[in-house]
């Protein structure tokens, strides 16, 4: 059983800067690949981006290359996000969702676990 929560979103200015984390509970975070995935009022659920359970690969929407970068630290159970050059289309909730059974990333049934959410708004 792994719990997931978010932090670090916000009101930030078009252009803007925000670092997300996610906190894992649980002895085995470093088996899991972790991925983001962010949801915008009215429309479903997005894949963002994801990092392998060894920060091996990792893998983006063409939406967010070159903008976002995913890392992770195992000794610490963390996930991050650093967005920047954020656009008003970034606006969402973003979660963080865990993954063990293999490397398909884009897939959002392949994560068992999932956080709660945490609200980003980019201002225009």
């Amino acid at each position: 059983q792994v719990q997931l929560v978010e932090s670090g979103g916000g009101l930030v200015q078009a252009g803007g800067s925000l670092r997300l984390s996610c906190a894992a509970s649980g002895r085995t975070f470093s088996s899991y690949n972790m991925g983001w995935f962010r949801q915008a009022p009215g429309k479903e659920r997005e894949f963002v981006t994801a990092i392998s359970q060894n920060s091996g690969r990792t893998y983006y929407a063409s939406s967010v290359k070159g903008r976002f970068t995913i890392s992770r630290d195992n000794a610490k159970n963390m996930v991050y996000v650093q967005m920047n050059s954020l656009k008003p289309e970034d606006t969402a909730v973003y979660y963080c969702a865990a993954d063990r059974t293999g490397w398909r990333p884009v897939v959002e049934d392949e994560y068992e676990y999932w956080g709660q959410g945490t609200q980003v708004t980019v201002s225009s």
